[in-house]
This record gives C-alpha cells, sequence and structure tokens, in this order.
C-alpha cells in the first residue's frame, strides 16, 4: 500500500476587480485536474485559493464603479466562486486576501523579516500624477522607449525591444489615469532584501521547478537579484504597514501570503493543523499551479520570504503557458474574449476540461483553443468514441437479462490490457502530462469499439442461443467503459456522476481499475452527453461581442 500524502496545493490568485474568463481556466482546470487524481489515489490532497483583492487596479475599478472597494472584491469574489463551482473546481476553501487571517499573517511574517534584518528603508523617486495626487505604478505609465524609441510602452519594459526600465525613464511620459504628464517626487520605501537569499535560491530551484524554468532563473540570477520595493503610497486600496501612516504593502506581497490566509481560514473552520503543512520542517507535500507570467514572484521572492519569516518553502511550483483563441490572443472584437460564465452559459463546462487537458502538458508552453477543433474534438472523442461504447451495449444487458451483466469476463486478456494501461495514465497524471493521457485514453476507446464491431452483437441477438454471448460482449464492453471513465474521472467529474447513476455504483476510485464490474445490475441507459452544435459556438462568440466594448 503506496504512503498517504499530506499536499496542500494553490493556483494563482485572480484580480477581483473582474470577471473570470477561459484564459483563466487553464490553469485552475490544470490544477483541479492534478488535485482530483491525487484524492482519487486516496491521498489528503486539500486545494485552497483565493481572490486577489489589493492594488491599485481594484482602487481605480471601484471609483469607476463608485462603490468602495470591500463591496467590490466581496461581489468578485462571490462571482469568482461561482465560476469554480460551474467549472467544477474542488476547491476545499476560497477566500480573498482582505480577510483578517491575510491581515494577520502579514503583518507577522513582515515582523520577522523585519526583525530578521531583511527589511530596510529607501528613499525612491517615483513619477506622480499630480491631477490625481497619487504616485502611479509602472503599468500606469506609458510613453516612449529610452532604448528604441517606439512610441506608447509601458512604464516597466517594451514591448517591441524587450528593455526594461523605470518610468521616469520614459520619454514623454503620460499617466494612463490622468492622460497629463507625471512629474518626479521621492518617497521612502520598504524593501525586501532579496540578494541574502541569493546562494539558498541557487540550490532550492533546480529541484523545484522544471528545468526550462531554472534555465530562464539561472539568466536572473546572472543578472544580479534586486532587493524588492515591497510598499506603495496612499492613495491605495491594501493592509497599511502597521507604525507608519499612509504606506501600504504592495499587493504583490501579501497576495501569496494569501495562500497561506486561505489555509488558515479553513483550519479555523475544520480540524486541520496549519503549522503541519507550513512549519519549517514539514513532511507534507506543497504545490503551487502558476502562469509563466509571474515565476519571478514565485520563485525568487516568495520561497525568499517564507525563508526569511521561518516557513517552509514550496515542494514544487508548476509552470503552465498562455491561451490563444483561433491562433490569436484573446480579443473582444472577435468575441474570442469569453468569460467562465458566457461559456457555462452555452455548454457543458466538462467540454473545456477535456479540450484543455488534450492540450496541457509539463511544460509552460502555449495552448490553443480552436474553436472549430474543439467542437470536432469533444463530438468525436466523447460523444462518437466513449458514450458510444456504453449506448451501443447498454440496451442488450436490459433487453435480454433485465440489465444484469455477466458474472464472468468474455475476454480477460483484453480487460487486462485496458486496467495495465492504469499504470501509464497513473505515471502521466502525477507528472501533469494530460495531453499524453487523453492520447492513450482515446486509443483504447477506439479498441473498445472495434472489439465491439468484430463481435456484433447486433447481429448475435437475433438468435436465441447467442443471447448468453451477446450478455457477455456487452458487458466486456461496459466494462471497458467502466475503466474509461476511471482514468477520465479527473477531467470530466459531472460526466463521471451521470456513468455512476448508470452504472449503479459507488464513487469511482483509482483502486475499482483492478477488477472487473460482473454480475451488477446497472440502470436503463440515458444520454450521458449531447453533441455540440456550430450554433452553440457561434452564440458564445455573439455572446462575447455584446458584452464587452470592441478593442480599440
Amino acid at each position: 500500500m503506496t504512503k498517504r500524502r499530506k499536499i496542500l496545493v494553490t493556483s494563482a490568485l485572480p484580480y477581483a476587480n473582474n470577471s473570470l474568463h477561459i484564459g483563466h481556466l487553464v490553469e485552475y482546470i490544470q490544477t483541479d485536474i492534478w488535485v482530483r487524481f491525487q484524492r482519487m489515489q486516496g491521498h489528503e490532497c486539500i486545494y485552497v485559493c483565493a481572490s486577489d483583492a489589493h492594488g491599485t487596479p481594484t482602487m481605480l475599478r471601484a471609483e469607476e464603479l463608485n462603490t468602495p472597494p470591500e463591496i467590490l472584491i466581496k461581489k468578485v469574489s462571490k462571482e469568482h466562486r461561482q465560476d469554480f463551482i460551474t467549472f467544477n473546481i474542488s476547491v476545499d476553501n476560497y477566500l480573498n486576501t482582505h480577510a483578517t487571517e491575510n491581515r494577520e499573517l502579514t503583518e507577522l511574517i513582515y515582523d520577522r523579516l523585519l526583525s530578521g534584518g531583511y527589511i530596510i528603508r529607501r528613499t525612491i523617486k517615483q513619477a506622480y500624477d499630480e491631477h490625481r495626487k497619487m504616485f502611479l505604478p509602472d503599468r500606469y505609465v506609458r510613453g516612449q522607449c529610452p532604448n528604441c524609441q517606439t512610441p506608447d510602452q509601458y512604464g516597466d519594459s517594451c514591448e517591441n525591444c524587450g528593455a526594461t526600465y523605470t518610468p521616469i525613464e520614459l520619454k514623454n511620459p503620460i499617466s494612463v489615469i490622468s492622460g497629463t504628464a507625471p512629474t518626479v517626487r521621492e518617497s521612502e520605501h520598504f524593501f525586501f532584501r532579496l540578494q541574502k537569499f541569493e546562494s539558498e535560491l541557487r540550490a532550492w530551484v533546480p529541484a523545484h521547478v522544471d528545468a526550462a524554468i531554472a534555465h530562464k532563473l539561472e539568466e536572473w540570477f546572472e543578472v544580479g537579484l534586486r532587493d524588492w520595493d515591497i510598499s506603495r503610497d496612499e492613495p491605495y486600496f491594501g493592509f497599511e504597514i502597521p507604525g507608519n501612516p499612509g504606506k501600504y504593502f504592495y499587493v504583490w506581497f501579501d497576495a501569496t501570503i494569501g495562500y497561506m490566509a486561505s489555509f488558515l481560514n479553513l483550519c479555523r473552520q475544520s480540524e486541520l493543523d496549519f503549522d503541519t503543512f507550513w512549519e519549517k520542517e514539514s513532511e507534507a507535500e506543497l504545490y503551487h499551479f502558476i502562469g509563466k507570467d509571474i515565476v519571478y514572484f514565485h520563485t525568487l521572492f516568495w520561497p525568499s520570504v517564507l525563508s526569511g519569516a521561518n516557513y517552509r518553502k514550496p515542494t514544487g511550483i508548476f509552470v503552465h503557458g498562455f491561451l490563444t483563441v483561433d491562433g490569436k490572443k484573446m480579443s473582444k472584437s472577435r468575441g474570442t474574449f469569453i468569460t467562465a460564465k458566457t461559456f457555462a452559459k452555452h455548454l457543458d463546462p466538462d467540454f473545456l476540461r477535456y479540450y484543455y487537458a488534450g492540450k496541457l502538458g509539463p511544460n509552460a508552453d502555449d495552448i490553443d483553443l480552436n474553436l472549430e477543433d474543439f467542437l470536432a474534438r469533444v463530438n468525436s472523442d466523447l460523444v462518437g468514441k466513449l458514450i458510444n461504447i456504453a449506448s451501443r451495449c447498454a440496451g442488450f444487458i436490459h433487453k435480454l437479462n433485465n440489465g444484469k451483466m455477466a458474472a464472468d469476463l468474455m475476454n480477460g486478456k483484453l480487460f487486462s490490457e485496458f486496467s495495465e494501461a492504469g499504470n501509464e495514465i497513473c505515471t502521466n497524471y502525477e507528472k501533469r502530462n494530460y495531453a499524453q493521457n487523453i492520447r492513450i485514453i482515446m486509443a483504447l476507446a477506439d479498441l473498445a469499439n472495434q472489439y465491439i464491431d468484430e463481435q456484433k452483437p447486433w447481429i448475435k441477438a437475433k438468435q436465441p442461443d447467442e443471447y448468453k454471448k451477446v450478455i457477455g460482449i456487452c458487458s466486456l464492453g461496459l466494462n471497458f467503459f467502466r475503466l474509461l471513465v476511471i482514468y477520465l474521472k479527473p477531467v470530466l467529474p459531472s460526466l463521471t456522476e451521470r456513468v455512476e447513476t448508470f452504472l449503479n455504483v459507488k464513487p469511482l476510485i483509482w483502486e475499482d481499475t483492478k477488477s472487473p464490474l460482473l454480475d451488477h445490475t446497472i440502470e436503463p441507459f440515458k444520454s450521458l452527453m449531447q453533441r455540440i452544435e456550430s450554433d452553440q459556438i457561434e452564440a458564445i462568440v455573439t455572446e462575447s461581442l455584446n458584452q464587452l466594448p470592441a478593442d480599440q
């Protein structure tokens, strides 16, 4: 018996200033598949997440809507939680980072870092919007790149030449908020001394991230790690730094602590012990699923903050790429900027889970949602291959044997071939190689349908002396179907529930792959999944066009 693992899993926190879209869902679906697989193995696998409440974007969005930020984040966080439920993202707890637990932990960690000598003060120059009376975050200043002269670039990096710089280095800068030219003002800020952790990070990184990410981090090590500015000036929506009026913790400082806070909140509602998972010498496993755009924060800053505050570092950080739709960035003007809510209004969320699973591997490569291919793939694989096995077999079991399956396997060798494939499928799930699993499972579905084609039960059923053989053939077909559904359960939770009802069985677990279902009565077959029609795809695109303003 494999030792039962203790695993804590998180996904990156979605910003609490807007709705979730299908790009966000890549990460939450990827995470949830892994979590569900671990639970099917019998491990204790806890999954927490939260909405990222703080920062300038939330503050400005609340102003735009003429509502207090606290009301905005409560509303959006509730919407995020509903989207998680709709797409079967099985979080054990969902919080927002303005919660009491996050304030407690943020202040505690800050105090520990301060006591350890990891926080220093430094006066810096920043872009300041005289019209709005506020310092401007990098992304709220645009201007001409100081390196290649390309106009209309963000205040931190150039999309044309890749140069990095500060907003005050831009030529002809403009405040995105007011449209006026910013001035330069000085302000005292608080910095986390990241350089102090360089040797520790160099030793930790290779064993805890994928090789490609480790290679990227090596480039940053070579350039040299810089101290990290963890403070912001008022006006700012966030936690005020204790004893420092008008100074706030930068959103990225308390956002990652939000992982701990969501878990602490769960512990306070249950019998879970916080220290078991977070103490320095914890034997529990901790994994973060993130996008490749926030690697720096999670692989350098975050483990250093944890170490400096005397907490454990992550066991692994899993990084995925971005989503394109029909080969391009999601676009409002093309109707491909699709919210989670809009998708689920027209199609079964399991369809998107399946399609993403068929694209996702263990690396940070981007994936594409091609809408035509999506329709064809779901209809072909799930309806045409998988569900087809059950629909071809169940009727004969009911017609010829009152719904009772055979007491013996018609072909034990073939069943063993299907059962033993579970070993490779297990390994692939553990390594997040979902795409390879979908290929294996669909190849098995082809094999099951081929077996039924060769045996031709519909012809044998016309002869009473062949009834027993028909029941045997169809019972084996249903056993193939059951195995395939077990293999797909982490990906297709809603379909699996319907199949469990149809097969009249308890919730399927991985151990069930080792033994067939024999001498067992099933329910009458009802449609388990509907084909996607092209007008459903068109309706999603049309609604997305009407829902959001067009691209400029």
